[in-house]
């Protein structure tokens, strides 16, 4: 989990490269505190090849912990950053997950920000949390060629999904989250000054408080705890 953007960056590009499948998960608070009391999630990240700190509380208590110069590697950054090195290596990406809408303006958003990117969309219908792997998907992205596929399902059910699809498939699986909506407008990014302090859950309950109250009200608190008791335990 710790460890510069660069070098999570080229550490994820040569799986995808070599055409052998795997998945990464982009961590925050509520992915970390969720795995704590779901067995099943837990397993699913120490299984993952990679797993990046997409939340700024990860990072500090990384550095707390003597992790050298950890760094946050957010979805939206990583996504980005992936889809650059795509468009200049002409290697196809597919991103699955978000609404019918959100896949109209994130086709739009792409094709002006990288015009030579070979991307393919699909908006899945209503996903269980433990997604069944469906054939047709598989043939689907299969078919397109991608090495990278972006999935913005939410946690967890994208770490369920990919855990189920990444046997069948030549892709590299990268958890986004709500990346989608971020890049197509459908949903406003903290400013930068949010994020710098670790901040964005705050503007993101700010903006979509039905969706995201439940979620930042049960995990929160918890990792707080959990990060204090164990600061004081080891001082002890």
């Amino acid at each position: 989990m710790a460890g510069s953007v660069a070098t999570m960056v080229q550490e994820a590009l040569q799986i995808a490269k070599s055409g052998q499948g795997g998945y990464v998960c982009t961590a925050n608070v509520h992915m970390v505190t969720t795995a704590r009391r779901d067995e099943r999630l837990r397993r699913i990240m120490e299984e993952a090849d990679l797993v990046m700190a997409d939340g700024l509380p990860l990072v500090w208590v990384l550095r707390q912990r003597g992790f050298k110069d950890p760094e946050r590697v957010t979805g939206t950054d990583l996504t980005l950053q992936f889809c650059e090195i795509a468009a200049n290596d002409r290697m196809p990406v597919y991103f699955y997950g978000g609404s019918s809408e959100t896949i109209v303006r994130l086709k739009k958003f792409m094709g002006k920000r990288f015009p030579s990117l070979q991307a393919f969309y699909e908006s899945p219908p209503l996903l269980s949390e433990q997604p069944a792997v469906d054939s047709d998907v598989v043939s689907r992205i299969r078919a397109s060629g991608s090495r990278i596929v972006f999935v913005g399902l939410g946690c967890p059910k994208q770490e369920f999904w990919m855990a189920a699809y990444t046997p069948h498939l030549p892709a590299l699986l990268i958890g986004v989250g709500a990346v989608f909506d971020f890049l197509a407008g459908t949903c406003p990014r903290a400013p930068v000054w949010m994020q710098k302090l670790g901040l964005e859950w705050l503007h993101r309950l700010a903006t979509q408080p039905r969706k995201t109250w439940r979620r930042y009200a049960t995990t929160n608190p918890v990792f707080v705890w959990h990060v204090l008791k164990e600061y004081f335990g080891a001082r002890k």
